[in-house]
């Protein structure tokens, strides 16, 4: 039987969220605007804003550079608060989150997207303010999350053993790292974003299967 976690620590993307929500909503949705942004901010961060071309070719390659994902973000807030945009969680996502918190659980959020992008689609999403749940939210400031590391600064920083705390995600390359520094992990292989499944890890189709998995709250 598996250990109960003491901590639940879960990606975002093809996690709790459509994988389609951001590529086909909120990268859109920066992308149309990015070209304004960079008109009327000729600095961000106190750094130079780079180039609209610098910026779109970024976009195009997926790249984590921190300076663009802060310009997403602060063009997401802006979306978010007109209600243009509303964070997509699965239907199973809230209702979990909400048992585990009562349960004693702590939670925790680890995504490449920026904390302050996180935290802006907990707390408008389609399910209500989430983001309450949540003792911390992490990103890629504290390393990649195919590297071990990573996850156990997370850990130090949550003042957590790595062996109570449990992993979600949807990447095996990260479940992989992330059982390296001695969490528990699990999979989540959701149908609409067409997840390959692990043979390395647990795997579960939404947060319920998970709760059943780790012997966590289920009702």
């Amino acid at each position: 039987m598996s250990v109960r976690p003491a901590a639940v620590l879960t990606d975002i993307e093809g996690t709790t969220t459509p994988i389609a929500f951001v590529h086909e909503a909120l990268f859109p949705f920066a992308r149309a605007r990015l070209a304004a942004f960079v008109a009327a901010h000729p600095a961000v961060g106190g750094a130079p804003t780079p180039g609209l071309d610098i910026l779109l070719g970024q976009m195009d390659r997926d790249e984590k550079d921190p300076v663009l994902k802060a310009i997403q973000g602060m063009i997401w807030e802006e979306g978010y608060a007109s209600g243009e945009l509303r964070g997509a969680v699965y239907e199973d996502v809230a209702p979990a989150l909400r048992r585990w918190v009562r349960a004693g659980l702590r939670l925790y959020v680890y995504s490449s997207g920026s904390v302050a992008a996180q935290k802006l689609l907990f707390s408008h999403s389609v399910a209500g303010d989430l983001s309450g749940f949540f003792q911390g939210f992490f990103d890629t400031g504290v390393g990649p999350k195919r590297q071990a590391g990573s996850f156990l600064r997370i850990c130090r920083g949550a003042n957590l053993t790595p062996g109570e705390v449990l992993f979600l995600s949807d990447v095996e390359a990260e479940l992989d790292a992330a059982a390296e520094a001695g969490l528990l992990t699990c999979q989540l292989v959701r149908q609409a974003d067409g997840t390959v499944a692990s043979a390395r890890h647990k795997v579960a189709s939404d947060f319920g299967s998970v709760a059943t998995a780790f012997g966590l709250p289920i009702g």
